[in-house]
């Protein structure tokens, strides 16, 4: 079986392709270096790469070490020596051809600003209806079953794309980054992350790593940084190890780290990383030396390429209503082009005007007037759907519980929704609900099989008697019922928020509520998460997020009330709603 040959005494199984690792070192060290040498190894073991360089050091993969012969045949996309210009709208587009094509790139960003490297791989900020970013795009095309295949995603400058305090216009780079970090792998795609700041790379992203790989590390705020990771995977006594080790690391030496993995016994070793086999274009210039310039690049099929963008580009402009009224106003102008100059009689223009007619502009012009009817449906239904958000925020500062994080509310704004059919058969509901009674039933509708009166408590915030008193105003409207001890819902009650649903399971429940807990109960779930199906002791939890023990249960206790953990004797697992 193929293995990707690291150092003299390490090589690691093909399966690092899926896995999530963090190689970090100061400037100089040879972070990039050892990244590019499992890059090279990767290709040759035949595995799709995906290649991020925002500072365009990267290029040399096409060429040899000494630059008189071909390196890997890696399509570059972007930068001063770019087979193909990008864009910072082409995250999409380019996402799908890496997935549909499973085509080995390399993205050169060099030439983007901040924003517009937050643009490309996160998407446009604010965020437009149907429009993602590279990112997203890559996590959602790899959730179908025939582009499962094997992908590393390797994103130097890490902390550009996954920053520990993320700018306006970052969140939903930093989110997607997380997302794929995280949970990746079940789709084939693994990630290996490079940075030379630690402190400033985001830890819900650097404690996710399987592996860890580390070199030279000086400043005291990057080798705390790195303390975030061992609390997760690491002994007292690797630590000892590692860090007195790493202020004096010689340049290409490294530790590799993963605890349990490939075999149970893991990797815990300190190699030095074999030479890189293509140009090292990213390397420091010294004074007085001539650079070399690489005098063989590795072919590339462009044509193929060009083809395969062009086709994507176009199907992804298909239903863009600002391309199709291009479209439309440049056609219009051909059409008034070929109209007569002079007026003339009626008769004399209809026969003139019906050849027109028939032309390949005017069909041309039908074809994009049915698109657009097609979209402004679609953005008539965007309408719609910022009028409901915008009804269901709340009065007197209570936000209900599917838009945690929604505005405040401006009452001036929320209009007056027309009960359904189905409610107004109840001879006593005005067609409103009062705040406090829609947040109870809200909590009722995502929960379908009910919930305890102490479960309300926790969702909503409202004491034992708010609650109550709402629970039984609802009740006599027949919006709710009680059997069992559980309070649910009525059909009546789900027809008056048609535009509440229950909660998703699986992936999609953990990303729900990864933006919606407080810090303290996602940092106790994320821990039983990464542990499914295997349970924590209470007293490991502890140790692990530093929480006192009435702080600790308290979190517990809130979580079950969700119903995202199953609570045991002494331990505590996640549910298994997370995970179906």
């Amino acid at each position: 079986m193929k293995t990707l040959k690291i150092s003299e005494d390490l090589s690691l199984p093909l399966e690092t392709v899926t896995q999530a690792i963090g190689i970090l070192a100061k400037r100089r060290a040879g972070k990039s270096y050892a990244a590019r040498r499992l890059a090279e190894q990767l290709f040759k073991a035949g595995q799709q790469i995906v290649i991020v360089d925002p500072k365009g050091d990267w290029w040399g993969i096409r060429s040899s070490a000494d630059g008189k012969g071909p390196g890997l045949p890696i399509v570059i996309l972007g930068g001063e020596r770019g087979d193909v210009p990008l864009e910072k709208e082409a995250g999409e587009v380019v996402a799908k051809l890496v997935v549909e094509e499973r085509v080995s790139v390399l993205l050169d960003l060099s030439n983007f600003r901040k924003s517009e490297v937050a643009n490309f791989m996160g998407g446009p900020s604010p965020p437009r209806r149907g429009e993602e970013g590279f990112l997203e795009a890559l996590y959602r095309l790899k959730a179908r079953e025939q582009f499962r295949t094997p992908l590393m995603l390797i994103i130097d400058e890490a902390d550009a794309v996954a920053p520990q305090q993320p700018q306006k216009g970052e969140e939903r780079m930093l989110g997607a980054a997380e997302d794929i970090v995280r949970r990746g792998g079940q789709r084939g795609i693994g990630c290996a992350f490079i940075s030379q700041r630690s402190a400033v790379l985001n830890k819900n992203v650097l404690t996710q790593a399987q592996m860890l790989v580390v070199l030279r590390t000086i400043a005291p705020q990057d080798l705390k940084a790195i303390d975030a990771w061992i609390d997760v995977h690491g002994t007292e006594e690797e630590r000892k190890i590692l860090k007195g080790s790493l202020p004096s690391l010689p340049i290409g030496d490294a530790w590799f780290w993963s605890p349990g993995w490939p075999t149970v016994n893991g990797i815990f070793e300190r190699v030095h990383v074999l030479p890189i086999e293509t140009f090292d274009s990213g390397a420091t210039p010294k004074p007085g030396e001539k650079r070399v310039e690489p005098k063989n690049l590795a072919d590339v099929d462009l044509d193929a390429l060009s083809r395969q963008m062009a086709a994507t580009i176009e199907k992804a402009k298909a239903d863009d209503p600002k391309e199709l009224r291009k479209e439309i106003a440049s056609l219009k102008k051909q059409l008034a082009a070929k109209a007569p100059a002079s007026a003339k009689p009626v008769e004399t223009i209809k026969e003139v005007e019906k050849p027109v007619l028939k032309d390949a502009h005017v069909k041309r012009l039908e074809s994009v007037s049915e698109r657009l009817a097609t979209v402004g449906t679609q953005l008539v239904e965007v309408s719609k759907e910022i009028t409901e958000a915008i009804r269901k925020v709340g009065t007197n500062g209570h936000k209900p519980v599917a838009q945690h994080r929604a505005a405040p509310p401006i009452e001036a704004l929320r209009p007056r929704p027309v009960a359904s059919a189905r409610a107004r058969e109840v001879s006593d509901f005005s067609g409103q609900l009062p705040i406090g009674e829609e947040k109870i039933l809200a909590a009722l509708i995502q929960y379908p099989n009910g919930l305890e009166r102490n479960q309300l408590t926790v969702l909503t915030g409202y004491k034992r008697s708010t609650r109550d008193t709402y629970i039984q105003r609802l009740g006599e409207k027949g919006f709710v019922e009680v059997r069992s001890g559980k309070v649910l819902a009525t059909s009546e009650g789900v027809a008056v928020l048609p535009h509440y649903e229950p909660l998703p399971t699986g992936e999609e429940l953990q990303a729900y509520w990864r933006d919606r807990l407080p810090e303290g109960e996602w940092k106790i779930l994320e821990r039983l998460i990464a542990s499914y199906p295997a349970a924590l002791d209470r007293d490991y939890l502890t140790k692990q997020t530093g929480y006192k023990r009435s702080t600790r249960d308290t979190y517990i206790q809130r979580l079950a009330s969700k119903e995202l953990v199953e609570p045991g004797r002494g331990e505590v697992k996640a549910s298994d709603n997370l995970f179906i």
